[in-house]
């Protein structure tokens, strides 16, 4: 028996990334899975590149895996994003052979949180699901990935979310992440950065998963809730984590399963950068608050003091191009946020 996996992916203006993601998990051998696309309103050709790889007229050129003919056409099934939110709507089936692509279209772009969330509570509510997985559109999976995934899943019935091992995609001698660590009073990327020599190849716990391919069991998030839309993006799946952690939910780390991730591909913009780097500090002082210790106050509250030193003096040589007013805005909200919660 497979427990059934709700597989979800947002695009945003990123429909080359997401048929090379698409592809990758059309070949994984897992044979209980549904894919839910969540278009959050994209503006490029995204919606009719989906369409025509959906019927076979875009081969997928990669050097991750060979492109398959055999499961095309794909059955696709567009929705709205109204539409997903009515209970009742008829689903379509998925078989193994020939699986169906479930299309939402958001009629704006809502953000990584509430893009996610709106498809996670469409299939919470109709297909009721075992586990969602949240897998980012710029990934690429490997053929065993979810089964491995799910192996540790069914481990404990205490487990509440799962974490693969992320490569580099650019360069998958370098690890990406291999779950969420606390460091300095908030959650980093365990490994994030260094080359994989078999330093992290064992399964075991940790304090959460990244959220750009985390697998989530059903009963937690009934529990816990799903991704707070307060954040919009950034620090939206730490909060996640820390809040199943506080709650008694564990997050497992496991080797054997593999996904490439191509990280940062929406925000490596010159003008985006100084953006997530405000963002960034504000979204990390509130989950600190809301749910570190005064040891993790403190500590985090010695790394942003640091940081700020970097960050200003920077601005001031004109090394880095970030707003010193909303900077310094949002360092005073920070401080005064993270202090009147220790």
């Amino acid at each position: 028996m497979y427990p059934l996996v709700s597989v979800i992916i947002l695009n945003w203006n990123g429909w080359k990334d997401t048929l090379e993601c698409l592809e990758s998990l059309y070949q994984i051998k897992y044979p209980n899975y549904k894919v839910i696309l969540v278009d959050n309103y994209s503006q490029d050709q995204s919606l009719k590149k989906i369409r025509q790889y959906c019927r076979g007229q875009i081969p997928v050129e990669t050097k991750f895996f060979k492109y398959q003919k055999h499961n095309k056409p794909i059955k696709i099934r567009e929705i709205t994003n109204q539409e997903a939110d009515f209970k009742e709507t008829e689903a379509n089936s998925l078989d193994s052979t020939n699986p169906a692509l479930t299309l939402i279209k958001n009629d704006a772009n809502y953000g990584f949180a509430l893009g996610n969330n709106i498809a996670m509570e469409y299939t919470l509510n109709k297909d009721n699901p075992d586990y969602i997985l949240l897998l980012n559109n710029d990934t690429i999976v490997t053929p065993e990935f979810l089964s491995e995934m799910v192996k540790a899943g069914e481990s404990d019935e205490k487990t509440g979310m799962v974490g693969c091992k992320l490569l580099n995609a650019f360069n998958p001698t370098v690890i990406d992440s291999t779950g969420h660590v606390i460091s300095w009073g908030r959650i980093v990327d365990r490994g994030h950065g260094e080359v994989d020599k078999g330093q992290y190849d064992e399964q075991l716990e940790v304090m959460g998963v990244m959220a750009a391919a985390a697998l989530y069991n059903k009963e937690m998030l009934l529990e816990t809730g799903l991704l707070d839309t307060s954040y919009v993006t950034l620090g939206e799946d730490a909060d996640l984590s820390w809040r199943a952690h506080n709650q008694g939910w564990k997050a497992i780390y496991t080797p054997n399963a593999i996904i490439y991730h191509k990280r940062g591909q929406a925000i490596t913009k010159k003008d985006v950068i100084p953006e997530m780097t405000v963002l960034s500090l504000k979204n990390t002082a509130e989950y600190v608050s809301r749910y570190g210790n005064v040891k993790n106050k403190l500590a985090f509250l010695l790394l942003i003091t640091k940081e700020a030193l970097y960050v200003l003096a920077g601005s001031i040589i004109g090394k880095n191009s970030v707003s010193i007013r909303k900077y310094s805005s949002t360092l005073v909200k920070s401080y005064s946020k993270i202090i009147k919660n220790i």
